[in-house]
């Protein structure tokens, strides 16, 4: 996963569509991940008060487009 748009990269992306933070536990950041994973499953779980579930899904996206464009730092 040497630079943005590698191969390791769109697999961590595709990883993150189906568990949020799964992306960024492949690429070894595990406290990212994990944060990740627990904030977005709140939101998506209190779904019916509208506003969590908005800011679950942003954030759901946010993850999947940094996990593509990660660099890590050499």
């Amino acid at each position: 996963m040497s630079y943005a748009g590698s191969t390791g990269n769109v697999i961590a992306a595709l990883c993150n569509i189906l568990f949020p933070g799964l992306g960024q536990l492949i690429q070894g950041r595990l406290l990212f991940a994990a944060f990740l994973f627990v904030t977005i499953t709140v939101g998506y779980w209190f779904w019916f008060l509208i506003f969590p579930g908005i800011i679950a899904a942003l954030l759901h996206l946010f993850s999947i487009i940094n996990a593509a464009t990660y660099k890590a730092m050499d």
